[in-house]
């Protein structure tokens, strides 16, 4: 496992976050949370614990922070807790457009000794647009397509419907998911070469096209203990389909059901004036 790499560059990434720019009302959130400032500053910190790399049946442990601006007075927006990164460029009550980014770990030999012979994939950033969508106040649908840059070369997208409904304190979200891959991203992660299954001995040589690689679902719920304190919980779930699935990667040595599991705790602070 490489727990600390993943830990180093996710920590680069959400850093990002800082840059965002006040966010505008939410159509969900009617009613924002007032600090005596000109600006508010939330802290996140995050724990997740997830499959080691993509189609293992391992799981691996992820710590990392997040830090946000917004502009007192304005509430904060939803955000699911598997949406990527985003800056968005146009933004209003219903529709938001921007730039994305998300962190993808990589593949190595000491998450699975029987991944012998097979070629180590690095860590991977992928920036790239998403597109958000309000038809009605408690329905938001979501997309990001998205290009990776070091591990993998691929272009990849992610499809997402999530119903959000607040009570009092409490936040509920949940909806499915769809996620697709070019044949750069299907062969980097599920593919296995003549040369890797001769070395390995356990799989044969593999060689999948693109398309929808998973389908799933999320599942959140955020507590607000008060306008500083916040936490949330909440389940990811993926079954590999299609060229994915059917990787002898998977079949040998993983799992088609890809399981998450996340908390974050969040600290919001007034500065300025």
């Amino acid at each position: 496992m490489r727990a600390s790499r993943s830990l180093a560059l996710a920590t680069l990434l959400m850093a990002g976050s800082a840059l965002l720019p006040a966010r505008a009302a939410d159509p969900v959130f009617a009613t924002p949370a007032v600090l005596p400032s000109g600006w508010i500053v939330t802290v996140k910190g995050n724990l997740k614990v997830g499959p080691s790399y993509p189609g293992s049946d391992d799981l691996s442990f992820f710590g990392y922070p997040s830090l946000s601006f917004r502009r007192a007075g304005t509430p904060e927006r939803f955000s699911a807790p598997d949406d990527g990164l985003s800056f968005s460029f146009l933004e209003d009550s219903a529709v938001r457009v921007g730039v994305v980014g998300r962190f993808q770990g990589g593949r190595y030999l000491e998450d699975n000794r029987e991944l012998f012979g097979l070629k180590k994939i690095d860590w991977a950033v992928e920036p790239g647009l998403f597109l958000e969508y309000w038809p009605v106040e408690f329905l938001r649908a979501r997309a990001e397509i998205r290009r990776g840059f070091n591990g993998h070369e691929g272009f990849v997208a992610d499809l997402g419907l999530d119903v959000v409904q607040r009570f009092g304190a409490v936040t509920l979200s949940a909806g499915p998911r769809l996620s697709l891959g070019d044949d750069t991203f299907t062969r980097t992660y599920f593919g296995v070469t003549p040369l890797e299954a001769a070395l390995n001995g356990q799989v044969a040589a593999y060689k999948p096209s693109g398309g929808i690689t998973s389908v799933g679902a999320t599942a959140a719920a955020s507590y607000d203990w008060s306008e500083q304190w916040s936490t949330t919980a909440y389940v990811t779930y993926e079954r590999l389909v299609g060229d994915a699935a059917d990787s002898p990667i998977v079949e040998r040595f993983g799992s088609e059901n890809q399981v998450g599991l996340g908390l974050s705790v969040s600290y919001s602070f007034g500065v300025g004036r």
